[in-house]
C-alpha cells in the first residue's frame, strides 16, 4: 500500500520546466576586456624575456644574479 501511496503523490505534482534567471552581464564585457588586455601584456613581456637564452634556461644559480639579468634584459627591450 505504501508503493501506491508514493506513486499517487508523485503523479499529483505537476512539474513545469524552468530555466535559471538570465544574467544581464552589464559591466562584464568591459572588465573582461581590461583583464584580457593586462594578461596579454604580461604574456608578451615573458615572451620577450624568454628570447634571451640566459633568462629562459636560468644559468644563474643565485636569485640576485638572475634578477639582475632580468633587469638588464628588461631595460634593453624597453630601450629598443
Amino acid at each position: 500500500m505504501t508503493a501506491t501511496r508514493s506513486a499517487t503523490r508523485s503523479s499529483a505534482r505537476v512539474l513545469s520546466p524552468t530555466s535559471p534567471p538570465r544574467r544581464t552581464g552589464v559591466g562584464k564585457a568591459a572588465s573582461r576586456a581590461r583583464f584580457t588586455r593586462g594578461r596579454n601584456a604580461v604574456e608578451r613581456m615573458f615572451c620577450r624575456l624568454k628570447d634571451y637564452r640566459r633568462i629562459a634556461t636560468r644559468y644563474d644559480k643565485l636569485a640576485t644574479n638572475f634578477l639582475g639579468a632580468i633587469y638588464l634584459v628588461a631595460a634593453v627591450t624597453w630601450w629598443l
